[in-house]
């Protein structure tokens, strides 16, 4: 086994948690149309949100005008800020996250953030101090691609300068990491609640914390 040089990390239930509640309570509300109606808009631009195919500012636009309202830029500006706030909020980073990524850089461990996700997630990480301990940020909505595709790995790697076979990837999702292990990157699954039932993808380690994987990077 090459010895592991880079790990990539998930977001979104792995580093931090985020209870989006009050996006689907508070963004309707403020656009005046029905929950329903904003999740129905939201499921039609949400994938190109993701890929930076529409920004927040078009994709709620999109949505407005689906439901009947008046895409008024300061409506539309004003549920952009909304959606910001509400993620700033809600996100709480898990106990083990930032002492993970410490312990990794000071052992030499190249990190890439790898997420799915939209554009005020950079914020996020910014805010939180993910930022400052990667050494990159690879951001679907900004590089155009989402896991599992081979695309956003391929990414986070010649960031990194390193071969998938030094590297180690963390996720919640079994889907994500099975995209990882295809390219042969080593792949680690966080389970951080009650397991779902759902197997690991072929040649997945499940974990339940962070420092399980940080033992198998010094293995």
């Amino acid at each position: 086994m090459a010895r592991r040089e880079a790990c990539l990390v998930d977001v979104y239930d792995t580093l931090l948690n985020c209870d989006f509640a009050a996006h689907r309570n508070e963004l309707p509300a403020l656009a005046g149309i029905s929950q329903e109606a904003w999740a129905e808009g939201y499921g039609q631009v949400g994938a190109a949100l993701g890929l930076g195919q529409l920004t927040k500012a078009e994709g709620f636009g999109r949505i407005l005008t689906m439901s009947g309202v008046e895409a008024r830029p300061g409506l539309v500006r004003s549920l952009v800020d909304k959606d910001r706030e509400l993620l700033l909020a809600s996100a709480r980073l898990y106990d083990d996250a930032l002492p993970f990524l410490e312990a990794l850089r000071s052992g030499g461990i190249r990190i890439a953030v790898v997420s799915n996700c939209s554009e005020h997630t950079r914020d996020l990480l910014e805010e939180v101090g993910v930022a400052a301990l990667a050494d990159t940020l690879v951001l679907s909505c900004e590089v155009g691609a989402a896991k599992p595709a081979s695309e956003i790995f391929t990414c986070a790697l010649d960031r990194l300068g390193v071969t998938a076979r030094s590297a180690l990837f963390v996720d919640d999702q079994a889907s994500f990491c099975a995209g990882g292990a295809a390219l042969g990157i080593g792949a680690v699954q966080i389970v951080r609640g009650e397991p779902d039932g759902t197997g690991p993808a072929a040649g997945t380690t499940v974990v339940r914390s962070l420092p399980e994987v940080e033992a198998m990077l010094w293995a």
